[in-house]
């Protein structure tokens, strides 16, 4: 007998005795509930701080779910239980950040600011004017800033935002933002990019607060923002202003750009934090020898927002106060342990159950991307992944109840009406989704996402623990119990179904086409973006692309990140055919793609 299959018996024979201990005992509904809120409360604490990954409140969680896990009986997985990893988690100004013109010298913080995103570099030249730096055709507008200027070695002065900043709708959305407006300063060469706020976008002369936009790819240039004053120094020259530059392009929807005349020196230092974080995962073997090498995934993100803040994913980002995150996502692991429990108790599942709650899910489902990269079991043996995320807020009278990815295996829809208590059940057929059940659907594995839904609350402040409905998350955990008995008892796998495009959908911009991949949205990948998922039938996946294919270019101009993907992808239209450089396994390639 291995040293591996004697440490599973010995823990075999413990859980024996431990079942034996309780045989015929069932834990009762009230000291469920019990457990139920205090778990929720510690982890919707004011002591934990609203859980940011990376920061104290964040490795506690950790800790108190592991013991949990622990004192339970679980058999704790990797390291004690914990998964670590590591990620950027924010951003903050170095000391080495300069800016000058003609000696005179500006305050950082006060006068100007680097992006989060910009390179640590530094550059002296001429400033070129080139107005809100698009460069774009459609069928009813042409707009080309860098027309009949040379930007090549100099440093691009931009306008933020567009003409229609306050259209939603606007045609303008898809080109404002401002790596995208990076991207194509580059592309002419530029040494540095200087944007600035026009009265129409910011009335008050202020520097927008340094953020981190979840994605830690920079650029090889200074990217700074500075004050109208500023950059009216840098237009002196020219005698014209910020405002009037900016009320004449919103006027006339052409370009204006020109060389200013004035050189400038700057120097950008960002520092990029990197925090460490766990994901906690513990099984409880099956009882079937000829099933137990099959695993369901129960699991929930555990991290919250921290502190709110601009960049964290609050909704209130003017507001710095705990988010507490009670139902996001306290609720979810709750009933994540709960289960657990009964399935320590109950010894009815003949397969195995790996039991997990998830990192930096609020990061862009780092957590869980991670675990399925570096699995503890071979995922080809992982029949199915239930995902637990905001299942707090039950409607006692609508009962209302959310289950996405019920396409993603054939037989999921029937089981779910089969089962179902009483819950009025909202199904949603396919597979990607805004949580951490994505990463595993990208693996081709059945998923179910459970949530009691959106509300109010969510991602502010008020998320906290004594809006939870308690009985709720209780009926939602029998439910979900249930489904985890019914799957792990079968004598046949679910049979796995593609459902919807393996494209995660993004808040950050509108594409007009797409390739079909599920990129890398936290940008880990330092070279280019990183595929982690292709859509069947959809051109990536027609022309070649295979998962774990980094993009290098497109159309022979460079992509560096999820951003530059999504702005070269919207300069092209249907039908398009374009090239696709990528790297595989270290050696580069060229695909041809038709749109």
């Amino acid at each position: 007998m291995t040293r591996s299959n004697i440490k599973l018996f010995s823990w075999l024979l413990a859980l024996l005795f431990l079942s034996a201990s309780v045989k015929g005992q069932k834990i009762s509904e009230p000291d469920r509930l019990g457990k139920i809120k205090e778990r929720v409360g510690y982890l919707a604490s004011e002591e934990l701080g609203g859980r940011k990954s990376g920061e104290k409140g964040d490795s506690l969680s950790a800790w108190f779910i592991r013991q949990q896990f622990s004192n339970m009986g679980l058999q704790l997985l990797f390291d004690q239980g914990l998964q670590k990893f590591e990620l950027i988690s924010s951003v903050e100004m170095g000391q080495d950040n300069h800016l000058s013109v003609n000696g005179l010298k500006f305050m950082p913080k006060d006068d100007f600011l680097p992006y989060s995103f910009s390179g640590n570099k530094f550059a002296s030249a001429p400033v070129v004017f080139a107005g809100y730096g698009f460069k774009f055709e459609t069928d009813s507008m042409h707009w080309n800033d860098y027309n009949g200027v040379d930007v090549k070695g100099k440093l691009v002065l931009l306008l933020k935002g567009d003409p229609e900043i306050n259209n939603p709708s606007s045609p303008f959305a898809l080109y404002a933002e401002e790596r995208y407006k990076v991207m194509h300063a580059m592309d002419h060469g530029a040494a540095g990019v200087i944007l600035v706020a026009g009265p129409n976008f910011s009335e008050k002369d202020e520097l927008q607060g340094m953020f981190y936009d979840k994605n830690s790819s920079t650029y090889d240039i200074p990217v700074i923002q500075v004050t109208r004053k500023v950059a009216d120094t840098f237009l002196e020259k020219s005698g014209i202003t910020v405002a009037e530059l900016e009320e004449y392009l919103n006027k006339n929807l052409k370009s204006k750009s020109f060389d200013t005349g004035q050189n400038v020196s700057v120097q950008s230092s960002v520092i990029l934090k990197q925090v460490t974080t766990y994901n906690i995962a513990a099984m409880v073997p099956g009882t079937d020898p000829q099933l137990m090498n099959e695993y369901l995934v129960i699991g929930a993100h555990y991290d919250h927002l921290g502190q709110g803040g601009p960049g964290s994913g609050s909704r209130v980002p003017d507001t710095l106060a705990v988010h507490y995150g009670a139902d996001d996502n306290a609720s979810g692991v709750s009933a994540v342990i709960d289960v657990a429990e009964r399935a320590v108790i109950s010894r009815s599942n003949r397969r195995s159950l790996i039991f997990v709650a998830f990192g930096a899910e609020e990061m862009g489902l780092v957590g869980s991307t991670h675990f399925t990269a570096n699995p503890p079991v071979d995922l080809k043996n992982v029949i199915a992944m239930l995902n637990f995320d905001m299942v707090g807020r039950l409607d006692p009278d609508s009962r209302a109840l959310s289950i996405g990815g019920t396409k993603t295996s054939l037989e999921s829809e029937e089981i779910l009406e089969l089962l179902n208590p009483g819950f009025e059940l909202s199904l949603s057929g396919e597979g990607t989704g805004p949580s951490d059940h994505a990463a595993f659907y990208m693996q081709d594995i059945p998923v179910f996402f459970i949530s009691t839904g959106a509300h109010p609350d969510y991602h502010t402040p008020g998320d906290n623990a004594g809006k939870i409905n308690y009985p709720g998350i209780l009926e939602v955990s029998d439910y979900v119990w249930g489904i985890v008995e019914e799957i792990s008892g079968r004598d046949d796998r679910l049979t796995y179904n593609e459902a919807g495009s393996k494209v995660r959908r993004s808040t950050r911009g509108r594409m007009k086409v797409t390739l079909g991949v599920m990129p890398d949205f936290a940008g880990q990948e330092k070279n280019g973006l990183r595929i982690d998922g292709v859509t069947k039938g959809k051109p990536a996946h027609t022309a070649g692309i295979l998962k774990g294919d980094i993009i290098t270019a497109i159309n022979g101009n460079k992509v560096g990140n999820i951003y530059d993907y999504m702005n070269r992808m919207n300069t092209f239209e249907e039908g398009q055919t374009i090239s696709v450089d990528v790297v595989r396994e270290g050696k580069p390639l060229v695909l041809i793609v038709q749109l």
